[in-house]
């Protein structure tokens, strides 16, 4: 089936991939010879309609990398097999401006008689490469792949981890305009999913666009600025990558049922002495959220949202160490138990620098066991900026865990808790500030981070030989101090 495409007229010149109103149908019959009668004889017969995906509409930019998320049978692949041209829509329009390559089942095409070289070539010839570009293009999977001399024997000899890091190794060689991946970057160990980021990353930074189907979060909220997220078939959301995500998890949240709220109890005397004992900025350092989008499941509502210096004072420019205060300000419009606040930063391409939250702190301070609705609850979380210079947004979020769960959580921190976390209202986009390097001054570190740590240098002597020669002499290394073992006697 040929992939769908227009004509480079038919997109404007920035636009990579444009569908509109797309919908796939299906038929389902309660028995099977329910759909060869169908088949045979055309008529209204008892088949219900699934509609896998409806009235999906979205864009992607010519060097644009895309994140498809959603809940299992949210009509992911069926979107990503559609742009393919696996799948024909059933209803709307799809257009895609050129060569399009697909890392949807890797090496689902190989034949398990051929070696690894025959199916690399084999592949090739599919996706279009040219014969005179073959030879070339083999040795560079073989290179990317990495799996030595298996590469000239059948693939039925081969592990499941060689298997698909040869198949994203064929699908990654080519020169696509279009590269759709789906759930294909936790291939292999982790130095071959670092070769997979950075390989896609050249194929952005060429010009590709990229829409990636993951159930990873943070692959999508690393990787792509945007994300399309599916809920039943349609779109819920399209916009920034970390409010999809939010979106996302609140779906997860709400699929798995939450438990009603316990009965409320009174905020305990010690956790009320704290919240009032805590500095609280004047209103004139907080952010304007008026027009800032929040993802909440109608449990709570920020109020209040600032990042200021150590003295509670506004800022909006800082040197690299210094100590940012992030305070934050909810209204509970349920009841609740034990409250989780948290903030986190990502730099201007959209990487997760920093996230921690109350809980990840294991802060000794008294915690309220259970909050009653049209309780607010206050924030701050002071952070020491060990960043390289950079622009960084910072996002604010409350969720909830309940008593039982906390409690073994402090017993037991390797426990497992994100599953049992509701999470109530969180602010993708509550405000941003800047790390910069005073002036004068020369930068502490490369990198996103200034991580801390110890640096040794120790020089090794030059030793003649008996042919005139020099050789080095023993040495061992302490913090502080070189020692050199005398010359072995002759």
């Amino acid at each position: 089936m040929p992939l769908p495409s227009s004509a480079p007229s038919s997109l404007p010149a920035g636009l990579a991939v444009h569908a509109e109103r797309v919908g796939k149908r299906y038929r389902i019959y309660d028995r099977s010879h329910e759909w060869l009668t169908q088949r045979l004889l055309p008529r209204r017969g008892p088949a219900r309609e699934f509609w896998a995906l409806r009235d999906v509409s979205f864009e992607v930019a010519r060097g644009e990398t895309l994140g498809v998320i959603g809940r299992n049978g949210s009509g992911k692949s069926t979107l990503l097999q559609i742009l393919a041209g696996i799948l024909a829509p059933t209803e709307g329009e799809v257009l895609v401006r050129g060569r399009v390559a697909a890392l949807l089942e890797l090496g689902s095409g190989f034949n398990p008689e051929f070696t690894g070289r025959e199916n690399a070539a084999m592949n090739a010839a599919i996706l279009g490469i040219a014969a005179s570009e073959r030879e070339a293009r083999l040795e560079e999977i073989a290179a990317f792949a990495d799996i030595g001399p298996f590469f000239d024997q059948p693939v039925k000899l081969y592990s499941s981890g060689m298997f698909v890091r040869l198949g994203f190794a064929v699908a990654a060689s080519v020169d696509a305009d279009v590269l759709l991946i789906d759930e294909a970057l936790a291939v292999g160990d982790v130095f071959f999913q670092q070769k997979c980021h950075r390989r896609l990353r050249e194929l952005r930074d060429r010009g590709a666009s990229i829409l990636l189907v993951s159930h990873s979060m943070l692959d999508v909220e690393q990787f792509c600025r945007r994300a399309l997220l599916l809920e039943r078939g349609e779109v819920g959301f399209v916009g920034d990558a970390p409010e999809a995500v939010r979106r996302y998890l609140l779906l997860e949240q709400r699929a798995r049922g939450a438990a009603a709220a316990a009965a409320a109890e009174p905020m305990g005397a010690e956790a009320a002495r704290s919240s009032e004992a805590m500095p609280w900025p004047a209103a004139s350092a907080f952010l304007d959220l008026s027009g800032v989008r929040q993802v909440s499941d109608g449990s709570a509502r920020c109020l209040a949202a600032a990042v200021c210096d150590a003295r509670g004072e506004p800022r909006v420019a800082f040197a690299p160490g210094e100590v940012a205060s992030f305070f934050s300000e909810f209204e509970l419009l349920r009841d609740i138990e034990v409250p989780i606040g948290g903030v986190q930063v990502f730099n201007a391409r959209a990487v997760l620098v920093h996230g921690r939250n109350t809980l990840q702190h294991g802060s000794e301070a008294p915690v309220p066991r259970s909050v009653p609705r049209g309780s607010r609850i206050r924030l701050r979380q002071d952070v020491a900026l060990r960043l390289g210079p950079d622009e960084y947004t910072f996002e604010v979020g409350l969720a909830a865990i309940s008593r039982d769960d906390y409690d073994r959580q402090r017993a037991d921190a390797a426990q497992p808790v994100h599953p049992h976390v509701e999470r109530l209202c969180h602010v993708p986009a509550a405000g941003r500030f800047l790390v910069e390097v005073p002036p004068r001054s020369r930068p502490r570190h490369a990198g996103v981070a200034d991580l801390e740590g110890t640096f040794q240098v120790a020089v090794t002597p030059a030793q003649p030989t008996d042919a005139g020669a020099v050789r080095p002499r023993d040495e061992t290394t302490h913090a502080g101090e070189s020692r050199h073992s005398a010359p072995a006697s002759r």
